[in-house]
């Protein structure tokens, strides 16, 4: 909790205020009971109606000066516990905005929006109370134990029971609770995670007929969530009644030994009325300091949580800026690249090799697992190479800042990603400054024109979250048509035409000739049409790289490509393919 405290530090200013304003209101409140035993012992008894107006008058005073003080505290502490919260939710996404995927799988998505959301949400209301309580229930304790020690010596003894007494309860409270908010955590994140997968895999539940089962999932969590609140709320509300008798003890006990005390010396009865009031406010001091002690555990495991990921070390560390000077001409170069995953005994890549120059396109084949979406992916570095050297424009890939390296590269990634907004918005996602041209020929080469100009909006039509609005095929076309915009060195799509047919498939590849004669363009696909007139096709199996050449070279000396091409194509179609393999071969 005590390192979340950093992001206090901009409102310094405005701290001092709420501390200066709690104090006055202390001061102010804490005058009030003297002031009326004055009344009782000076004015009252001996019937002095001027001193009793004159005093009077000033506990007025006194009491609007408490009141503007209580205002202002308020209003600051709120304000505070707003910013703060807003500051640690920007710090949390910013963090996770620049995970790399190695990062990101070391939490859940479900947990990232709970630490997000709900576990902000504790922090904020604990740091708020803090605020306002923590400096005000320990200055009205202290402050008032002295007053009544002061005023009524014989009693100060009651003080120190009912101290005791609240301290004992609150200790036995929190040593049943504190342990379940732990817990509680984790069955939040699992609700959240239940919630946000079944609402992603609403379609294929529901094509399975399995809403039973997953149903009886959430309930099982919700029920376990459901046992464990119930359990903490019976014991937390043990605190009400265990304050209200401590209180209403004290009280009791205040009036039979002040009346015991008064028969002795009737001039006590000021003194006796201002020792209750003192008495009271100590009460109530920790009351407030319960009901803050009741929320800081929880707040805290909350806190832990927020630090974990603020605290996380990428795996991957980039440049301040880049240390060599990339040529202009672009390429993309592996050179003896080994990749495994953390903590994983096998390699998912192992000595890949190869080199993509611009103007031409490098495509890479394999069976599923193979290792093909792995491989691109090291491209923008979204995975660090375990082993070997990845060279982009013949530059080490690690001598790049980040933002040198990603503007050079248009990604497509396998499932089409869009975000709320307009169709125009997604297309210039990666160029925000492109013009309307630009993002029209874009949409135009990516075979996405036509289904854009029969929309009523056209380029304005609304694109709902996730793209949920438009099919999967209109999803790829307007993430083709994104990188397009972009004007990137290097396109890489990674099975980027999966959802597409032949024939759209077959005009956008034609398309994408006219614009990427300058660039580097790396495909991956699992059917043959699409990478047939590849420049260089790269065949992985297992890992590694088997296959290396044009189309026809590698029917002529690849078995595994062979059969890749005899999986997709008729008997007939094959047998016309090795026979064109066998005529280039003898040319």
């Amino acid at each position: 909790m005590l390192k979340l405290f950093r992001f206090l530090k901009p409102y310094w200013w405005q701290v001092i205020v709420l501390i200066l304003s709690i104090a006055a209101q202390v001061w102010a409140t804490l005058r009030l009971p003297a002031l009326m035993a004055n009344i009782i012992n000076e004015g009252i008894v001996p019937g002095n109606t001027d001193y009793i107006w004159a005093v009077g008058l000033r506990m007025i005073g006194l009491a609007v000066v408490s009141a503007i003080c209580s205002f202002v505290s308020s209003y600051f502490s709120a304000r505070i516990g707003a910013n703060y919260s807003r500051d640690i939710r920007a710090a949390i996404f910013t963090k996770i905005i620049n995970f790399n995927l190695t990062d990101q799988k070391d939490f859940s998505t479900a947990s990232l929006l709970t630490r997000t959301t709900n576990d902000v949400n504790q922090v904020q209301a604990v740091v708020m109370m803090m605020l306002s309580m923590m400096l005000r229930a320990p200055l009205f304790c202290i402050i008032s134990v002295f007053m009544a020690i002061q005023t009524a010596p014989d009693m100060s003894w009651i003080i120190l029971i009912g101290v005791v007494a609240i301290l004992g309860s609150l200790v036995l409270i929190m040593s049943l609770v504190i342990p379940k908010f732990k817990i509680f955590q984790v069955l939040i994140d699992r609700i959240t995670l239940l919630t946000r997968e079944n609402l992603t895999g609403l379609r294929v539940i529901r094509a399975f007929n399995n809403e039973k089962v997953e149903k009886q999932k959430f309930v099982k969590t919700n029920d376990k969530l459901t046992r464990l609140l119930i359990y903490i709320d019976k014991i937390l509300e043990l605190e009400n009644p265990l304050i209200g008798i401590i209180f209403n003890g004290t009280t009791l006990l205040c009036s039979w030994v002040g009346i015991s005390l008064l028969s002795k010396d009737f001039a006590y009865l000021g003194n006796m009325s201002a020792f209750a009031q003192y008495v009271t406010h100590v009460m109530m001091s920790f009351l407030m300091l319960s009901m803050m002690f009741v929320m800081l555990p929880r707040a805290n495991v909350s806190a832990h949580r927020i630090n974990d990921v603020l605290k996380k070390t990428s795996k991957i560390n980039w440049k301040r800026e880049t240390s060599s000077k990339p040529e202009k001409v672009p390429s993309v170069e592996f050179k003896n690249v080994d990749f495994s995953y953390a903590n994983a005994t096998e390699k998912v890549l192992s000595n890949i090799s190869f080199k993509a120059i611009a103007g031409e396109t490098t495509a890479f084949v394999g069976s599923t697992g193979s290792g093909k979406s792995t491989l691109i992916n090291l491209v923008p570095r979204f995975y660090e190479a375990t082993n070997g050297e990845i060279l982009i424009n013949d530059v080490s890939i690690k001598d790049y800042e980040k933002k040198d390296l990603m503007k050079r590269i248009g990604f497509v990634p396998q499932r089409g990603i869009l975000f709320s907004g307009t169709i125009a918005s997604n297309i210039k996602f990666g160029a925000p400054n492109a013009t309307e041209e630009q993002v029209k020929k874009a949409a135009e080469i990516a075979q996405a024109k036509n289904f854009i100009e029969r929309l009523p909006e056209k380029y304005n039509a609304h694109i709902a979250q996730g793209g949920t609005n438009v099919s999967g095929g209109q999803k790829q076309r307007l993430s083709i048509a994104r990188a397009i915009c972009k004007d990137p060195d290097i396109f890489v799509f990674d099975d980027s035409f999966s959802a597409l047919d032949m024939k759209t498939d077959k005009k956008l590849r034609e398309a994408l000739r006219t614009i990427t004669g300058e660039s580097v363009v790396l495909i991956v696909a699992q059917r043959i049409s699409t990478i047939k007139d590849a420049d260089q096709i790269v065949v992985l199996d297992d890992g590694k790289v088997v296959g290396k050449g044009k189309h026809f070279e590698l029917l002529n000396k690849c078995k595994v490509y062979q059969e890749i091409v005899k999986s997709q194509l008729s008997e007939k179609e094959y047998a016309t393919e090795l026979r064109l393999a066998e005529g280039v071969k003898n040319a």
